[in-house]
């Protein structure tokens, strides 16, 4: 009898939705939503089982499924008919399991930010999220993307402008809360109906809906037509006219990708051409960092016996009389090597575990008076200032005393950078989170002794007096002025012989 009353309301609920649409419907659910609840708890409570904390609670329910429309409105037909993991966020919520719902919300983003990136070019994009040329040469075709983990994925498509700024960090904070608050590991952590209506809304906007830049299709037409065929005078003299308005950082992007189609054993010798006509126009743009990353790159080609590699990356530096960014030594190659180890430690399940051993081989190499290679200057600060400043859920312990030992062997260049790190879209969504703030308030104390230069000490004392959080510092329009004075923008054309 129970069975046949629940079979007779399920088919009212069913005529409701077709007759009256989704929100409609879900006023007219409320009950059996209820009664369903009831049913299965009885049941889970019959098995033995526990039946607190189980499920979340029938409003909350209400509340997500009456906003779900409004937040899938962007979404045309054909994406609708894709979108799998939606619906089963939507069943899954319905039921109360709002910690699996988030968990298919969060595979639904990764699965379509993938495809986005399958379609615009999975080569350039592989030569941005893995500078380790061993592992990148495993990363051909767009099945190897799996092979990305979400956090590298997200920043890669970030850096070159697949996803925006404020979308990054939005959705670093919806990563950060699936693998702390959904069913993809234990938690005790409660979500709302609300919550994730707006997770929701924020992955299809900033993800599945996201207008492509135009920079960003410039880019992807020049690198596909580089692969395809021998490019014409004009071409190049357009390309060369496109160099020219392209903002820093995807200027020394665009780099990355013509030094990786340039590498390959079966560049074909038009492509080859192609990227040797490109390169000097390029160079004047790209940034210091980068171009020491080609050095970087040169070393690492020949640590993994690739000699071959190695000669193409240093005639592409011999083109642009860029000897100066050779490899200053093996050790260059090792503190590399270092820093991507702790970043991978730092980013593991057992990061407390695991920072402090490679921390302690990274202060070995940094010795006793703290000299880092050029080359590799920048990236060791931010890499450092990032695993300093925590993943937000404690204090790696035995790590800490080592990251403030290396922290105070700065010099003032060095220093000088930490105290503008906070403009990293990686470092500032990390800023977002308490016991970060916490850090970056220590961090300020530890680099403010050897800011001497009157920028720095100006820049210091902004960042100090600026009354927002941290993660909010480089809107802040007087404090991105102080940026922007003397930036890698006007650098470039400087080199370049521009005014």
């Amino acid at each position: 009898m129970r069975e046949s009353t629940a079979r007779n309301e399920d088919q009212a609920v069913s005529g409701q939705v077709v007759q009256a649409g989704p929100r409609a419907a879900v006023e007219a659910a409320g009950k059996n939503l209820q009664a369903f609840e009831d049913f299965i708890l009885t049941l889970i409570e019959q098995c033995g089982l526990p039946t607190e904390d189980i499920i979340i609670n029938v409003r909350e329910r209400e509340k997500l499924l009456r906003n779900t429309p409004d937040a899938i409105e962007g979404l045309d037909n054909t994406q609708r008919a894709r979108a799998s993991y939606i619906a089963k966020m939507i069943l899954a919520a319905s039921v109360g399991l709002f910690d699996a719902a988030l968990n298919y919300l969060w595979n639904e983003t990764i699965n379509e930010l993938r495809a986005r990136v399958a379609s615009f070019d999975v080569a350039y994009f592989f030569e941005i999220a893995e500078p380790d040329p061993a592992r990148r040469n495993t990363l051909r075709t767009p099945e190897d993307l799996a092979k990305i983990d979400d956090a590298k994925l997200m920043e890669a498509a970030n850096r070159i402008k697949l996803i925006s700024d404020v979308g990054y960090k939005q959705l670093d904070h919806i990563r950060y809360m699936r693998n702390n608050a959904s069913a993809a590991h234990p938690n005790q952590v409660a979500l709302t109906g609300l919550k994730l209506a707006e997770w929701l809304e924020t992955c299809i906007r900033e993800v599945i809906t996201l207008p492509r830049d135009n920079v960003v299709a410039e880019i992807g037409r020049l690198l596909s037509n580089v692969r395809k065929q021998r490019l014409t005078e004009a071409e190049l003299t357009n390309a060369a006219a496109f160099f020219d308005n392209l903002p820093p950082d995807q200027a020394d992007n665009l780099a990355a990708g013509l030094f990786g189609i340039f590498n390959p054993p079966d560049a074909t010798p038009d492509t080859l051409d192609n990227v040797r006509n490109l390169w000097p126009e390029l160079w004047p743009y790209v940034g210091e960092e980068q171009r020491n990353e080609c050095g970087i790159k040169l070393a690492r080609f020949r640590a993994n016996g690739d000699a071959d590699r190695a000669q193409r990356a240093r005639d592409l530096l011999d083109l642009v009389d860029g000897t100066a960014y050779l490899p200053e030594s093996d050790r260059e190659a090792e503190l590399t090597q270092a820093l991507e180890e702790l970043t991978n430690a730092h980013e593991g399940w057992n990061n407390f575990y695991e920072e402090p051993p490679v921390a302690q081989r990274l202060l070995n190499l940094v010795g006793k008076y703290g000299q880092v290679p050029a080359g590799v200057g920048p990236t060791y600060v931010r890499q450092l200032v990032y695993v300093f400043l925590t993943n937000g859920n404690g204090i790696a312990w035995s790590a800490d005393p080592i990251y403030k030992e290396l922290i105070g062997k700065f010099d003032t260049g060095q220093a000088g950078i930490a105290l503008r790190i906070f403009s990293d879209s990686k470092i500032a969504s990390r800023l977002q989170h308490d016991l970060p703030r916490t850090k970056w308030a220590e961090l300020l104390d530890l680099i403010a002794p050897k800011l001497t230069g009157r920028r720095d000490r100006t820049l210091l004392d902004a960042v100090r007096a600026f009354n927002g959080t941290p993660d909010q510092l480089k809107l802040d329009s007087g404090i991105k002025q102080q940026l922007n004075v003397g930036g890698p923008r006007a650098k470039a054309r400087r080199q370049a012989g521009r005014p």
